[in-house]
């Protein structure tokens, strides 16, 4: 079995969790989710989710990777053989997201092409996307065919995801300078381009004053402690696993907070982008911002090129801004799927004791073999399903069995221990009070609401034939997977 691998500085392991973290969430789940939930308003439940919440759970997290030098399974066995299965079902659905996100990283590979010539400049941005890059069928079951530009972007992706993780943490490291700096610095470019557009204070505006009374939604501050859960990349064995590569004494508590707030810094200065072009958007077609409708996938690939083909300066103007945006997609979809399926192996690798190289070969191989399925013509209403599935459900539901069995069958004071062995910085019984009691309360309240509208309303109005196979056959599989993983033995045990 190889030595395990150790991140070279606390300076590397902050970048490469900051790197998971910081994906195309922060550039267009987040600003999509504060549209939909009142502008302003929803920032104050955002930033106190990330300290009730998305602070103590990755501080948590990472320090239990940490303390047993294992990914998520081995770990949380390690705490209680009982445990093990909770590790692989965050595996199993981390496996499930990997395939999907590959995919969006297909998708935005070849709008890095399409920039090039930027064909929204003549043609509806949403058509483009819909009839030209993706060539939509008519439901999930017209299958269609393969896209070829698509599916051929996919295997690029993949080999890109190999180049990162082929050596483990050395691969990992050698990327991170350009994961994190180089979206961060394209990105501050796209915001002062944004910002200085016509009409851009009004959108401004109504992404930073809130609407008080939304405070008063359940829903909005649902989406608040969802949004944070998603964005820090917890409970799918990501952050467990680069925890497993910290030294004994790294200072666990105060990294922690370092990550979540550069992970919600970023989601907010992103915000600004979004919004600026919005109000200019609303400003070109005379249509107020309440009243536009721009949110997820069709955000990134259509309302951003819609709006930087519209900006001032000429057609170098636009294809410039064009490639400035894909790029920022580009270098965040890597960093977001490499380091899913880099928890991923490093789960397998503790359990079966394969080489790191063998291991990502294997699933990256496997993995680009599964994501064909969205490159077909159907693609895009698989992602849609299964994305909504395993993000809106699956992650919560692994929240709410890991608090429970973390908080109240093992015992929170006892991790509280495990967090704060050689730290200087150590949390109390505030943190106590949130996984033992905060988080389980939410987590049930999200997900008793998301099973109590799913039934009611069907999610976006897909036949019920659709969401069986691709959304709650998918949560079956990552159950059984879970499930059956239990019974093989470690490689300390062969």
């Amino acid at each position: 079995m190889e030595k395990r691998d150790t991140w070279n500085s606390r300076f590397t392991f902050i970048m490469a969790a900051v790197a998971s973290a910081v994906g195309l969430g922060n550039m267009w789940r987040f600003p999509g989710i504060v549209y939909q939930n009142g502008g302003g308003a929803f920032l104050i439940p955002y930033f106190i989710a990330i300290v009730t919440a998305g602070i103590p759970l990755l501080a948590m997290e990472i320090s239990i990777g940490k303390h047993f030098q294992a990914g998520a399974p081995i770990a949380l066995k390690q705490l209680n053989p009982k445990f093990e299965w909770i590790g692989w079902l965050g595996v199993g659905t981390a496996s499930c997201i990997a395939s999907y996100y590959s995919t969006v990283l297909a998708w935005v590979i070849y709008y890095v092409y399409l920039s090039f010539s930027s064909p929204w400049m003549y043609k509806p941005a949403a058509d483009i996307f819909m009839t030209h890059a993706l060539q939509v069928s008519s439901g999930m079951f017209d299958i269609g065919g393969f896209v070829p530009c698509v599916l051929i972007a996919m295997i690029i992706g993949w080999f890109f995801i190999w180049i990162c993780i082929r050596n483990g943490v050395d691969s990992v490291s050698s990327v991170l300078n350009y994961v994190v700096t180089v979206p961060l610095l394209l990105l501050v470019i796209l915001i002062v381009r944004a910002v200085t557009l016509p009409g851009a204070i009004d959108g401004i505006y109504y992404y930073l004053v809130p609407d008080w009374s939304k405070l008063l939604s359940p829903s909005v501050w649902a989406a608040a402690y969802g949004q944070v859960f998603f964005s820090l990349s917890i409970l799918f064995s990501i952050m467990v696993a680069y925890g497993s590569y910290l030294p004994k004494d790294a200072p666990v508590t105060s990294d922690s907070i370092i990550i979540a707030l550069a992970d919600a810094f970023i989601s907010f200065i992103a915000g600004f982008a979004c919004f600026g072009a919005l109000g200019y958007l609303s400003h070109i077609q005379n249509t107020p911002i309440s009243e536009m409708t721009h949110s997820g996938i069709m955000l990134a690939f259509a309302t951003y090129p819609t709006a930087i083909a519209a900006m001032p300066g000429g057609k170098w103007m636009v294809i410039l801004f064009s490639l400035i945006f894909f790029v920022i997609l580009f270098t965040l979809a890597l960093g977001s799927v490499f380091s899913i399926v880099a928890g991923v192996t490093t789960s397998f690798k503790d359990k079966f004791g394969t080489s790191k190289r063998k291991t990502a070969t294997f699933f990256c191989v496997v993995g680009c073999l599964i994501a064909m399925i969205y490159t077909t013509k159907a693609g895009l209403y698989w992602v849609d399903i299964v994305d909504h599935f395993m993000n809106d459900f699956n992650l919560i539901a692994i929240g709410l069995i890991e608090t429970v069995a973390l908080g109240w069958i093992y015992g929170a004071d006892k991790v509280l221990e495990i967090i704060n062995k050689d730290c200087k910085y150590k949390y109390g019984k505030s943190w106590v009070f949130c996984i033992k009691y905060l988080c389980p309360i939410v987590f049930a309240t999200i997900v008793g609401s998301y099973l109590f509208e799913n039934i009611r309303h069907p999610y976006g109005g897909y036949p019920i034939s659709n969401l069986l196979v691709a959304g709650w056959g998918f949560v079956c599989v990552t159950i059984v997977f879970s499930i059956l993983m239990t019974f093989f033995k470690d490689v300390k045990n062969q």
